[in-house]
């Protein structure tokens, strides 16, 4: 009996165990939630001015598909999309910056490279932009195609992988060029604007902004065919705090996931009683998804309530007059690479 017992025992403690070790652990504030719930404002690092990605206006409001994603997050964390600080960066200031604690997030065209995920201290979310190398030169100099860039001086960032696309490119080719590496966005265009280089070469995306915002005579310059490296652009942060992380990957997967369910910033509200059991997990009609990452269960209907899906987002910023066609930025239901993952 007394064996039996024993037995008994170890076996209910054996259940307890399983039991504790598979119970779902529930988010503590770690230290990035905790100063910007402190703070009551989320600082975020964006691009010094790139059409469609970020730029202020001349009031100094921040527009782009960076800045919303800026604010989807701020949206989810503090209940208010507008409680944001944008903090401009160059290409060489972006990682000290983050990797400082300058800013909370960097939402800045940034691709994701295996050296900057490894070896910078940083992780970075699923992409919210694809893109590519591209060159915009003056119609005047009769270039169609990069074989007949040889020679050629080309405005290019400074720490960029556009700067080592180009160079690696140049090399394939046999073709020699040099380089005008200006760190500052405003001054870069400039430069190409006033004939100080002949190539303006950056992610393709960004150029028919420079071209349509930019130029005297937009007709005066063309955007040479093709995408010459791959892009894939995502917000950063750093790798010591896994709770954010978890926080900024799940804002962008709630944006991608609210388009392929037809969930809107108008709607939002409305579809908060869908009988989708998805649609109400996303929205927090039922259950409390948002306290397993420290966040309110409306952390997800806060973010689209606040900019839309990421088809809203994407058509506030690259509609009309920029008019990019969204290509494989569309949703994987569509022949895009957009995927949200599952809300559960």
């Amino acid at each position: 009996m007394k064996k039996l017992a024993f037995l008994s025992a170890i076996a209910s403690f054996a259940i307890s165990a399983v039991g504790a070790t598979f119970a779902p652990a529930l988010a503590a504030d770690g230290p990035t939630l905790t100063a910007v719930k402190k703070r009551g404002e989320l600082i975020c690092g964006v691009h010094q001015g790139r059409y469609g990605f970020a730029i202020a206006d001349k009031k100094g409001k921040w527009k782009g598909l960076d800045v919303d994603v800026c604010k989807a997050v701020a949206a989810a964390v503090l209940g208010d999309g507008n409680k944001v600080k944008y903090i401009p960066l160059g290409s060489v200031q972006r990682f000290p910056a983050l990797q400082s604690g300058q800013v909370d997030m960097l939402s800045r065209t940034t691709t994701i490279t295996l050296t900057r995920d490894s070896a910078l201290g940083l992780n970075f979310g699923p992409p919210t932009f694809y893109t590519g190398t591209g060159f915009m030169v003056r119609k005047k100099l009769n270039i169609t195609k990069v074989d007949q860039l040889g020679g050629a001086a080309i405005c290019v960032f400074p720490g960029s992988t556009t700067e080592k696309n180009i160079a690696a490119l140049f090399k394939s080719k046999g073709m020699k060029m040099t380089p005008v590496v200006i760190e500052n966005s405003k001054e870069l265009v400039s430069a190409y604007m006033s004939g100080r280089c002949d190539v303006l070469a950056m992610d393709q995306a960004g150029l028919p902004g420079h071209q349509q915002f930019d130029a005297k005579v937009p007709g005066d310059h063309i955007i040479l065919d093709g995408v010459y490296s791959k892009e894939p652009l995502a917000v950063g942060v750093r790798a010591d705090d896994d709770q954010w992380f978890d926080i900024t990957k799940w804002v962008v997967h709630a944006l991608f996931n609210a388009e392929e369910w037809g969930i809107t910033q108008k709607n939002v509200d409305k579809m908060k009683g869908s009988k989708d059991p998805n649609i109400k997990r996303l929205l927090g009609a039922s259950g409390n998804l948002g306290k397993k990452i420290g966040l309110g269960k409306n952390w997800a209907y806060d973010a689209i309530k606040a900019v839309g899906n990421y088809g809203e987002v994407y058509d506030r910023n690259w509609g009309p007059p920029l008019n990019l066609a969204r290509g494989i930025n569309n949703l994987w239901t569509k022949g895009g690479l957009m995927y949200g993952f599952p809300m559960k």
